[in-house]
């Protein structure tokens, strides 16, 4: 047998559609961000990132940048192993503490990655609870299917923030069935927020838990950046919540926040938590002084927010078609995969403009996309730069500009 012919067939089979992609070389520089140094072919040269998901540029804060260096001079650099055998660190035992305390919840754990953090704890929870039912929003993240599936519990997909079929799902169960409803607060690709209370309401009607993932709204809204839920005033209705580090915290790992008796099950069933080596003490470092700095200072989340409009004003003044999004997400529709490949290339190759393409599976065919993430930095030049590189590439694409 070719092995290899099969892994040639399967990348030929994604080139063939559009939507290989090259890792760009990119060497981001502290002190001046969002720009980075590209490495290719042909040098060296400075682009503007405007795809991090990075909101706040807190990866380059320097409170986080001091918290990382020091934790490594007096811990180490590694964590030395997993939690249950020699990982577990005083400086993870403060990140924990900080996370119950930013969602308000009696505990939280951290994990090495939000995708962890979600597969683990969604399998867990579902298989302790006797014959689960898991309800799903169909644009939940992978990481949460793959939760659902992991678990091996049945589960029913509910139309995309639609209430009325949620709950009609809920309804045809029995009322003493366990139940787990999970859904996000931001769906990152289409920048639209899932309706917390309402869902919440069902839970409590007809008896169901609820599981949150704020992903893309934790350190972004809410007085002291614990998301949607907390904005909303919804932090105590929620059961579960998940986020992660490595977004708007500007750092790297994922966790959960919830009762105590729900925290310890999830830390001493969950695989992905158990035999996982612990987050090193730079990145816990590192976060915990984001999260400290987050919950005290909303400088960072209304310049980003102000970054946002602006440049949704200046697309749809330019006739571009910038989805509607009420959050901090700037898509912008392109519809096929092979145009939205080529822009992109186009931005970087001609524009020094960095942003990589958001294809199918990630979104649905014909809603290929350009997904932007405007940071405090995203000065106004930089968005002029941007807008008039982004009509000149639609017009030489002759990609469908906005109705």
């Amino acid at each position: 047998m070719n092995y290899e012919s099969y892994f040639e067939q399967a990348v030929g089979k994604v080139r063939s559609e559009g939507r290989y992609r090259v890792f760009a070389d990119l060497a981001r520089k502290v002190g001046d961000f969002p720009r980075a140094d590209h490495r290719c072919d042909r040098g060296r040269r400075e682009v503007a990132v405007w795809c991090s998901n990075d909101y706040l540029g807190m990866g380059q804060h320097p409170d986080v940048l001091a918290a990382a260096e020091q934790a490594v001079r007096d811990y180490g650099a590694g964590a030395g192993g997993t939690r249950n055998i020699s990982g577990t660190t005083h400086l993870h035992v403060r990140l924990e503490h900080e996370l119950a305390d930013l969602h308000q919840k009696p505990a939280a754990l951290v994990m090495t990655s939000g995708y962890v953090a979600n597969e683990a704890a969604i399998s867990t929870i579902a298989q302790l609870l006797p014959d689960c039912i898991i309800l799903s929003d169909e644009l939940n993240h992978a990481s949460m299917i793959a939760g659902v599936r992991s678990s091996r519990c049945e589960k029913a997909v509910f139309r995309h923030s639609d209430l009325d079929h949620l709950e009609s799902l809920l309804a045809a169960q029995p009322r003493e069935r366990a139940k787990l409803v999970i859904f996000e607060s931001v769906y990152s690709m289409d920048g639209d927020f899932g309706p917390i209370h309402a869902v919440c309401d069902l839970a409590d009607k007809y008896n169901a838990m609820t599981y949150l993932d704020e992903v893309h709204a934790v350190g972004m809204y809410g007085p002291r950046g614990a998301g949607v839920a907390e904005r909303d005033g919804a932090m105590d209705r929620v059961d579960v919540i998940q986020g992660t580090l490595a977004k708007a915290f500007g750092c790297m790992g994922g966790y959960i926040a919830g009762s105590g008796a729900l925290v310890d099950a999830v830390r001493s069933f969950a695989a992905g938590f158990i035999f996982t080596t612990s987050l090193a003490p730079a990145v816990v470092g590192g976060a915990i002084a984001s999260v400290r700095h987050l919950k005290t200072s909303g400088v960072e989340r209304d310049s980003q927010q102000e970054r946002a409009a602006a440049l949704k004003a200046r697309l749809a003044a330019a006739g571009l078609p910038v989805m509607a999004s009420p959050s901090h997400v700037v898509p912008i529709l392109v519809g096929d995969p092979v145009r939205c490949k080529a822009a992109t290339d186009m931005l970087m190759d001609e524009f020094d403009i960095y942003i990589q393409p958001i294809n199918y599976p990630t979104v649905p065919k014909g809603t290929e996309r350009l997904r932007l993430t405007p940071g405090p930095l995203h000065d106004d030049a930089l968005m002029d730069e941007l807008v008039a590189a982004l009509v000149e590439v639609w017009n030489r694409l002759a990609i469908k500009k906005a109705a």
